[in-house]
C-alpha cells in the first residue's frame, strides 16, 4: 500500500441479491497544482485520479476524478451481491501510485 488510508463501510453480511450501500474514502494529501509555496513557485498537483471497485472481478464502478474533488475523496453508491465474494477498491494517482484494499461479505 501506498501510505494513503482507505476506510471502506459496507455490511459484513447480506442474502443473494441483496442491494447494498457501499462507502469509501482514502485519506489522501490532494493538491491541485494551482497553489504557490512561500516562495511563489507552483506547487505540482498530485490528486487520485481514478477509482474501481470490483466484486469477484466484475466491474461496479470505475470513474474518473478531477482536480476540483477535495481532499480525502470519498465515494458513495449501491452494489447488488449475488453470492459470497470479495469486493477490491482500488485508487490511482496521478504519479502511478496505485492503493488497493479488499472487503469481503457473507451471503447469508
Amino acid at each position: 500500500m501506498s501510505g494513503r488510508t482507505p476506510r471502506i463501510r459496507l455490511p459484513e453480511t447480506a442474502a443473494a441479491g441483496d442491494t447494498v450501500e457501499i462507502r469509501a474514502r482514502i485519506m489522501h494529501p490532494m493538491e491541485n497544482g494551482l497553489r504557490r509555496d512561500s516562495e511563489g513557485r507552483r506547487v505540482p498537483r498530485h490528486i487520485v485520479r481514478r477509482f474501481s471497485c470490483r466484486f469477484e472481478g466484475e466491474t461496479v464502478i470505475d470513474v474518473d476524478i478531477e482536480p476540483s474533488v477535495s481532499a480525502d475523496p470519498f465515494v458513495h453508491f449501491a452494489a447488488r451481491v449475488p453470492g459470497p465474494g470479495r469486493f477490491r477498491f482500488v485508487w490511482v494517482e496521478d504519479d502511478g501510485t496505485v492503493t488497493e484494499e479488499t472487503r469481503e461479505i457473507t451471503v447469508s
